[in-house]
C-alpha cells in the first residue's frame, strides 16, 4: 500500500453510473481520511453533453474587422497557446471556445479601436476523432463522423481479434478535464448473446477504446491522465 501511495495520487472512486452528472462525493469513498482531502488532486467533473470546440495549438483562424479591414488577419495558435495580433501583440487563447476568443479579441482591440466589430472564422482545426487500440485488427486513430457507437467504432477498426480479444471487458476511456479520464468496462460478449444494446455507448470526440487480451486486469472507475498513458504502455506487454 505504501508503494502505491508513492507512485499514484490518492483519488476518489466514483460509485455513480457512467454518464451521470455528479462527481464522486465524500460519502462515496470508503476508508478515506477526510482530514487529508485538501491535499488530494481536484475531483473530476463530467464534461458537457455537447461541448463546444476549444482552440488548441496549431489551430488557425481568420480575424475580420467590419469597418477597419486593414486589421484583417489570419493567426495560428502557437505551441504555448498564444496568438500574435496586429497592433496588439500576444493574446492567450488556448482552451477557449470561438465565442470566448471573440470576446477576448474585442477586449484587446478596444484599446486601439472604437467599438471594434470583429468576427472569427476557424480555418484549420483538429477534426473529431476516436482511438481504437489493443486487440482490434486495425488499431489507430479514426475520424469521428456522425453518431458512432462502441460496436460501430470497433467494426470500423477492423473488428476484434477473435483469437486474443477479451470482448467481455472492452474499456472506454473518456477525458473529463485536463487531469482525469473516466473509464467504463463494456461487455460486448453479453450484448452479442442477449441482443441488448444498452451498453452500446455513443462515442464523443477524443474517446479511446481499448480491447485487452484474455488476461485483462481490473480497471478503476477514475484515474489521472498519466495513469492511462502508463496503462497503455503496460498493456502492450500482456
Amino acid at each position: 500500500m505504501k508503494k502505491v501511495l508513492l507512485l499514484l495520487p490518492v483519488f476518489l472512486v466514483s460509485v455513480a453510473a457512467f454518464g451521470q452528472g455528479n462527481a464522486p462525493s465524500v460519502s462515496d469513498t470508503a476508508g478515506t481520511d477526510v482530514s487529508k482531502q485538501a491535499a488530494f488532486p481536484k475531483t473530476p467533473t463530467f464534461s458537457e453533453r455537447y461541448p463546444r470546440y476549444k482552440l488548441r495549438p496549431t489551430d488557425s483562424f481568420d480575424v475580420s474587422f467590419d469597418y477597419t479591414p486593414e486589421y484583417n488577419q489570419t493567426v495560428t495558435v502557437q505551441p504555448d497557446g498564444y496568438v500574435t495580433l496586429r497592433s496588439i501583440g500576444d493574446v492567450y487563447v488556448n482552451g477557449l471556445t470561438v465565442e470566448q476568443a471573440h470576446q477576448k479579441m474585442v477586449e484587446a482591440y478596444n484599446k486601439v479601436l472604437n467599438k471594434p466589430a470583429i468576427s472569427i472564422l476557424l480555418r484549420d482545426f483538429e477534426k473529431p476523432y476516436f482511438i481504437a487500440d489493443g486487440m482490434v485488427n486495425k488499431p489507430g486513430k479514426y475520424d469521428l463522423r456522425g453518431d458512432t457507437t462502441v460496436t460501430q467504432a470497433i467494426a470500423e477498426a477492423g473488428g476484434l481479434n477473435s483469437s486474443y480479444a477479451k470482448h467481455s471487458r472492452v474499456v472506454l476511456f473518456r477525458r473529463v478535464d485536463d487531469n482525469w479520464v473516466q473509464t467504463k468496462v463494456i461487455n460486448l460478449k453479453a450484448m452479442e448473446k442477449s441482443g441488448n444494446l444498452t451498453e452500446d455507448v455513443h462515442l464523443r470526440p477524443g474517446d479511446m477504446l481499448f480491447v485487452p487480451k484474455n488476461t485483462a486486469s481490473k480497471v478503476q472507475q477514475w484515474m489521472p491522465i498519466y495513469s492511462v498513458n502508463m496503462m497503455g504502455a503496460q498493456t502492450r506487454t500482456f
